[in-house]
């Protein structure tokens, strides 16, 4: 059913990221500030807002506001990195990096998915230092790196060692791991050569399909 979100932005701020004890401010801004319902298919704007990741074709989903909300806090953005965002979707966790960092480059291995995120994003206004590419998230994107932080919206069994490469020093990679029903959300830190991981919350994420991820 389409029609106004049931939800707004401003409660989806308050009861789903700072009651759950998000805190960056600028985190909170830009989920507050940026149209969800952009990046929502029309049959499912009433749920925009919702506490839950929604579908949007393609046996793909856009992740839950509250995981969108952690991920990008946990890459702790100040405004001058160069980010990668594997696993496009609708566009709409770029829209909240590109509002983060200096400049997003998303990856899609989707074509038609990645032509309905460059839509959504031109749509919103939102795409000046957004860049989307058609290709295989699990191996990055060489030409571009390093990158100073590499957020990973779909679950690998193993963090890919190109993608760990492609960070720089100092870095962040923040990627969900597991099986393909659930996952941990875990948090890879390069710094002065040294590679260390620690594992958050449980999650359930897609699969990310590709070389160094899964097969289809």
């Amino acid at each position: 059913m389409s029609g106004a979100p049931a939800l707004d932005a401003a409660g989806m701020v308050e009861k789903q990221l700072r009651r759950r004890g998000i805190r960056d401010p600028r985190v909170l801004r830009a989920m507050l500030s940026i149209p969800r319902e952009e990046f929502v298919p029309e049959a499912l704007r009433r749920e925009t807002y919702s506490d839950a990741p929604l579908p949007i074709g393609h046996g793909q989903t856009i992740t839950q506001p509250y995981m969108t909300a952690l991920m990008a806090e946990l890459l702790e953005l100040r405004g001058d990195e160069k980010v990668l965002d594997v696993g496009t979707g609708s566009g709409y966790h770029a829209a909240v990096l590109g509002a983060l960092a200096r400049v997003v480059i998303s990856i899609e291995r989707i074509p038609e998915l990645a032509e309905v995120a460059r839509a959504n994003l031109r749509r919103a206004g939102l795409d000046s230092n957004i860049s989307i590419i058609c290709g295989d998230g699990s191996t990055g994107i060489a030409e571009e790196s390093p990158f100073d932080a590499i957020s990973v919206a779909a679950a690998t069994p193993q963090t890919p060692p190109t993608l760990i490469a492609q960070l720089n020093d100092p870095g962040i990679l923040v990627i969900p791991q597991g099986d393909r029903q659930d996952q941990e959300l875990q948090v890879v830190r390069k710094e002065r050569g040294r590679i260390t991981t620690r594992f958050l919350s449980g999650c359930r994420f897609v699969p990310l399909v590709g070389r160094e991820g899964w097969r289809e």
